[in-house]
């Protein structure tokens, strides 16, 4: 896998008021779930009636509940039915994505976030998770993965379609699924974020997996969903506080056995589990594998074979966050998390995301970091780790993508250089348990 390109030095193309070219590294579709039967084999039809009933029953159980926030989700849908068609329509999505000022998308399943119309058979979507029933999980992941690489096939420059492969399930059946998505145009393979009951990913069962996928350079993505609800009851400030950890699990699983050092050039991707918490795992991590005191009784013979590079240096060229709804805080610690390591989402069409106001959620986040850099956040580091074609895509940014000026970026009385200068000190710093200089302090 060659390095990744660095950030581009401040020259006349990054100080210009060219649009950007976004790429939102996290969006959703899927089909009013009824609809997946004819992408079903048939053996599974009696099966899938019973999981449209049990669906039925959970929404009218919630609602009871008040977990369901009934008033919101029918203000919801009266506001946005004609774009909320764009989860499952390509030429409705496209003009969505126009109107968002979108080039292109990574698509993961699951468009509706409030009442789960749009629900992957037998919960293979979202909630993708290694306690699913092994044949009805890959029976529902292969109906969405069927219908994905029909939606894909229109505009196919703008989209990267995530396979999903429950790969708890059986090797032979896995690895046919890879090959299936590859051969049909999809481009990254999305993972039960929890293995539950079957083999962790530390095992070395799992190295045909990460070897097929280095292959065909198609990134391995978790995206957060999946939780043990059941332990939570109506007590939704656990859920929303554990949700983000799991899907960022697989990523230490991944690192410290060895599997980054085995495969170089595999891409793994965390998403809409924000990024915040990426800073403070790498400095625990970095000083860890140096030796710091509290583990020097273990010794570089522990990670000897497996961890061969300081765990940030793997984060860097294996890792990437797709982040839905970037938060200014996040943007503070760009430095310490790698700007090439964070790829902005807008999560369409999920309320809690940006559409369909991204216009407005980007400039109130990025107005006043360097352009250059946001170039790489918005959209180029996507299109380097999911492997889009930058030349067809600058057509259309250059038709439909916002402007730094359009952000405040630069303005009469702001430029580039001031913009850069704001930010120097706490470049400087940077990762500080590496550079040594004193922790940070945000120009927010």
């Amino acid at each position: 896998m060659p390095a990744r390109s660095p950030v581009p030095p401040i020259d006349g193309d990054n100080r210009d008021n060219d649009p950007y070219l976004v790429i939102a590294a996290d969006s959703h579709a899927g089909l009013p779930t009824a609809q997946y039967r004819q992408y079903l084999e048939t053996r599974f039809h009696p099966a899938f009636d019973e999981f449209l009933a049990e669906r039925a029953a959970v929404l009218e159980a919630v609602t009871k509940l008040g977990v369901r926030d009934s008033t919101f989700a029918q203000q919801w849908f009266d506001e946005h039915d004609e774009e909320l068609a764009g989860g499952w329509d390509a030429i409705r999505r496209d003009q969505t994505l126009d109107a968002d000022g979108v080039a292109a998308e990574v698509v993961y399943p699951d468009a509706d976030a409030v009442e789960s119309r749009t629900c992957v058979p037998f919960g293979a979507g979202l909630g993708l998770s290694g306690d699913l029933d092994p044949e009805l999980g890959l029976a529902g992941a292969k109906a969405h993965n069927r219908w994905l690489a029909e939606l894909c096939s229109t505009s196919p420059e703008r989209r990267c379609g995530v396979a999903l492969v429950p790969i708890t399930g059986a090797l032979e059946d896995v690895l046919a699924e890879i090959d299936w998505a590859k051969d049909h145009g999809l481009g990254a393979v999305m993972i039960p974020a929890r293995w539950c009951n079957q083999t962790p990913y530390h095992d070395v069962r799992y190295d045909a997996v990460w070897a097929r996928c280095e292959e065909y350079a198609m990134p391995v993505v978790t995206h957060s969903g999946s939780a043990p609800r059941d332990e939570y009851g109506d007590n939704l400030g656990i859920y929303v506080t554990e949700v983000t950890w799991w899907p960022a699990r697989p990523m230490w699983f991944l690192l410290w056995s060895g599997v980054f050092e085995r495969f170089p050039g595999l891409r793994f991707c965390t998403t809409e589990g924000g990024c915040w918490w990426l800073p403070q795992l790498l400095w625990s991590w970095d000083r860890l594998w140096l030796g710091q005191k509290g583990a020097e009784k273990l010794g570089k013979l522990a990670f000897k074979g497996k961890v061969e590079m300081l765990p940030s240096e793997y984060v860097d060229r294996n890792c990437f966050t797709g982040l839905a709804n970037v938060k200014r805080r996040e943007l503070g610690m760009r430095y310490e998390i790698g700007i090439d390591n964070m790829l902005w989402g807008t999560d369409f069409p999920h309320p809690e995301g940006t559409w369909p106001a991204t216009l407005a959620a980007l400039k109130a986040t990025f107005f006043d970091i360097p352009v250059h850099e946001t170039r790489r956040m918005l959209g180029l580091s996507a299109a380097e780790a999911f492997g889009f074609d930058l030349d067809k895509l600058r057509p259309i940014a250059q038709k439909i993508g916002p402007t730094p000026s359009d952000l405040g970026q630069l303005s009469e009385t702001q430029t580039e250089e001031e913009l850069v200068a704001r930010w120097a000190p706490v470049k400087a710093v940077g990762r500080h348990w590496l550079t040594g200089h004193d922790f940070p302090l945000y120009p927010m």
